[in-house]
C-alpha cells in the first residue's frame, strides 16, 4: 500500500472518530432519567438497596428504578393505574411507590 493510501485511511479513521464523538454529547443531552416507568428487570440503573444496577429491578414500575427516556417525556408517560386506582406517573426523582418488600 502506498504512503498516500495509508494517509487516506488514517485520515478517514480520524474523521470518523471525530464525527462519532461530536454526536454523542447531543444524544446524551436529549435523554433524562425517569423513575418508576420500567418493567421488572428492564431498568437502566438505580433499583434501590440490595440491587446492583441495570436490569435488577424486581417490580414493574418500581419507584426507585430509572430508565433513560427522551427529555421532556418522563412526567407525561401513560402508565397503568396502581392497584388502588390512582394514577401512576413517571418522575424525575426517585419515588416511594411499587418498592418490593
Amino acid at each position: 500500500m502506498s504512503n498516500t493510501a495509508k494517509s487516506l485511511v488514517v485520515a478517514s479513521a480520524v474523521a470518523a472518530a471525530l464525527a462519532a464523538a461530536a454526536t454523542t454529547p447531543v444524544a446524551a443531552q436529549s435523554k433524562e432519567k425517569c423513575y418508576g416507568v420500567s418493567l421488572a428487570g428492564q431498568n437502566d440503573c438505580a433499583a434501590g438497596p440490595g440491587t446492583t444496577c441495570a436490569g435488577t429491578s424486581v417490580t414493574d414500575y418500581q419507584g426507585n428504578a430509572w430508565t433513560l427516556v427522551d427529555a421532556g417525556s418522563c412526567e407525561g408517560m401513560e402508565l397503568p393505574q396502581m392497584a388502588d386506582g390512582t394514577a401512576r406517573m413517571g418522575s424525575l426523582d426517585a419515588l416511594e411507590r411499587d418498592i418490593p418488600a
